[in-house]
């Protein structure tokens, strides 16, 4: 994998400060040069640097964490500090808290308790040049009084109260910013100004830090335990009283009342219909319900979905009632995620649609059904960690971890550290790298003697030029491999239509991740894209979306990639989520219109970006918060939402059910 230069260190720093910090409110200009000027990376490990301009928290020495860079600029603007300032900083930690601090102010003072921390931050501020730096081991909350009294005081970590002799060592006119909690999950960031009279209190927002440990903090083997908020009665709430009102509900998940859905994408050349979750009965049964609606109604040509071209291939093979000669002798979606496609859901829908196919369409213009992945991304990384397994276990775990994160921007500190790249790893590309090319080499030339209608000379040609790009970035699964598949589908996509002539129609089943658009998400800032924002680019106001959303049940998925299928519960959803909204609401099921609503103060109030929950193949409970919710604004992520509030997961063939079967049925049992 080659390094990053510091060039493109500099310009992902330009973009962190422009599209992220710039955007989610820090107008300092003085804040925002200095996080322009000091290089996170310098301040990480090295196998952590690849994540430095990542807007999230990441793990350093000790067990501790180098705090999320819109954090850092929060605390830095709330301390309104100038040239000539002198601040204390309590928490060195890496150091670079106080780089960013000692660009902005004349002086600044940090103290570090914990000896190794203070020892190699120290050693990195020498080093990098940042000579108005001043660090002493000791402990923080008895401050440092013998250059007292300060300007500012900035505190990274949080106490129950504040302590007392930083309230001494702050000047008159000083400004004190400091996390205060009783526990992990009950955080304010407050500001304290020091006048003649007294201190001035200011509440800046909730947040989340390890806790202040000292004299006048938390004692050392003191236990911090989250603490519950206090639940009250709820008053009214406004917004779920105006979802009950806009919602239409939906009685049946297999034949719902849709007309005026169908009224709403009348017009549409691409659908797009999402889930929440790659493993919920529900939403493939209401998913499957509309296509059913909408391949009666409106002539749709196609159903692309997010699978492997070959497995959805077996499908389209069977519900177009194409004869093979020669039977394949390979199982269709045999690979992690077995369950995705191979279910119960899938199955009465192919065979409806083959049954549709033959009594309502001629042969020429049967409904096809197709993967969106010519690269086989889920066959692709079953061979990677079938190679790394042989050859070094470990290398495979780490490849397993970062192929397991639904989206390239986890907010979990700890999932940075399982993430990190060995030396091993990156020796492994090239052997890896041409292990792939080899098969996708040889599953073309198949797919060509089979007659795969999509496959010709030109896009063979492109596929194999394309090939090794592809393939060196899935290997890593970093940030860019989220955004280089997403574009991968997308052209698939217009080769479908493309195929299918002018005017010809297509529906596409994806997760919300990749059919939402990406700019109207957290991820979008990250410069993100997804198929979703591709469409809507290409086709405008031809692309009606439709996300699927549930507050709580059970879920198929597996806790790692190449995990076992597992039945979780759901958890209820998060108290500042869309998901929580709709609960309120009081309606089990139902259709929420929201580009076409005639409630357009609904719609205006639902803007306000809130966090919504995506659970892929993997779902992880224990961290939740950081690892499937994300911020959104709801209305300009999609046109309409279905609302299950109860859900079930969904139901995976067995291997008794598949033996009814024999070839060329793409769920039948092949014996190898």
């Amino acid at each position: 994998m080659t390094v990053l230069s510091t060039e493109s260190f500099k310009d992902e720093r330009e973009q962190l400060v422009e599209l992220e910090l710039r955007t989610l409110g820090i107008r300092d200009e003085s804040v925002l040069q200095a996080m322009k000027e000091v290089p996170r990376e310098e301040f990480v490990a090295e196998e952590m640097r690849e994540f430095a301009y990542r807007n999230a928290p990441l793990p350093i020495e000790s067990g501790q964490t180098i705090s999320q860079p819109l954090i850092v600029a929060l605390m830095a603007e709330a301390l309104e500090l100038g040239p000539n300032d002198r601040v204390l900083e309590i928490g060195a930690g890496s150091g670079y808290a106080a780089a960013v601090l000692s660009r902005i102010a004349r002086e600044v003072f940090t103290v570090e308790r914990i000896a190794e921390l203070a020892k190699k931050s120290r050693t990195r501020l020498k080093r990098l040049g940042y000579d108005n730096v001043y660090l002493l081991h000791s402990d923080g909350t008895r401050g440092w009084s013998d250059h007292a009294p300060y300007d500012a005081i900035v505190v990274a970590a949080a106490g129950p109260v504040i302590p007392k002799p930083l309230l001494d060592q702050l000047a008159v006119g000083g400004r004190l910013v400091i996390p205060i909690g009783q526990g992990k999950d009950s955080q304010q960031l407050i500001r304290i100004v020091k006048r003649q009279e007294g201190f001035e209190h200011e509440e800046l927002g909730g947040v989340r830090f390890v806790p202040l440990i000292g004299e006048a903090g938390w004692h050392e083997d003191e236990n911090v335990k989250p603490t519950k908020a206090k639940i009250s009665k709820p008053k009214p709430e406004i917004i779920p009283e105006m979802i009950r009102k806009a919602a239409e509900p939906v009685s049946s998940y297999d034949e719902p009342n849709i007309d005026r859905l169908l009224e709403r994408i009348s017009d549409a050349r691409l659908v797009l219909i999402g889930e929440a979750t790659h493993g919920t009965s529900e939403f493939y049964r209401i998913r499957t319900a509309i296509t059913k609606a909408l391949l009666r109604k409106n002539d749709f040509d196609f159903i692309a979905i997010e699978a492997d071209w070959p497995d959805a291939y077996r499908i389209h093979d069977f519900v177009t009632h194409k004869e093979r000669d020669e039977p394949r002798d390979w199982e269709a979606f045999s690979r992690f995620p077995t369950w995705m496609w191979r279910n119960e859901e899938v199955h009465d829908f192919i065979h409806w649609l083959r049954d549709f196919n033959l009594n309502s369409r001629s042969e020429k213009n049967r409904v096809g059904f197709f993967g969106l992945d010519l690269y086989s991304l889920f066959t692709s990384i079953h061979a990677v960690l079938e190679y790394l397994d042989s050859v070094d276990p470990e290398t495979a775990e780490v490849a397993r971890f970062r192929y397991g994160c639904l989206t390239p921007w986890e907010l979990d500190p700890a999932s940075y550290g399982r993430a990190a790249l060995s030396g091993r790893y990156r020796n492994c590309e090239e052997d890896v790298v041409q292990m792939l090319k080899d098969i996708l080499g040889r599953r073309v030339e198949t797919a060509t003697h089979d007659g795969e209608e999509l496959f010709n000379a030109q896009l063979n040609a492109q596929l194999v030029a394309s090939a090794e790009k592809y393939y060196r970035i899935m290997y890593y699964g970093s940030d860019a491999s989220w955004n280089h598949r997403d574009r991968h589908m997308f052209q698939t996509l217009k080769l479908l239509l493309q195929r299918y002539g002018n005017g010809s129609k297509g529906i596409v089943w994806e997760h919300n991740s990749h059919l939402g658009n990406a700019a109207a998400t957290q991820f979008g800032k990250h410069g993100q894209i997804n198929v979703g924002q591709l469409c809507r680019e290409e086709f405008g106001d031809k692309v009606y979306s439709i996300g699927q959303c549930t507050d709580h049940g059970t879920v198929a998925a597996a806790s790692e990639w190449e995990g076992s299928l597992e039945i979780k519960k759901v958890l209820s959803s998060h108290p500042d989520s869309y998901e929580r909204l709709m609960h309120q609401s009081g309606i089990e099921t139902f259709l929420l219109p929201l580009a076409k609503s005639s409630d357009r103060q609904l719609v205006s109030a639902l803007a306000a970006r809130r966090l919504e929950r995506a659970i892929g193949v993997i779902y992880r409970p224990e961290t939740e918060r950081l690892s499937h919710y994300f911020d959104v604004s709801l209305p300009h992520q999609f046109d309409e939402i279905v609302w299950v509030d109860e859900s079930s997961a969904v139901r995976a063939l067995t291997t008794e059910q598949r033996k009814d079967y024999k070839a060329p049925h793409p769920f039948a049992i092949i014996d190898e």
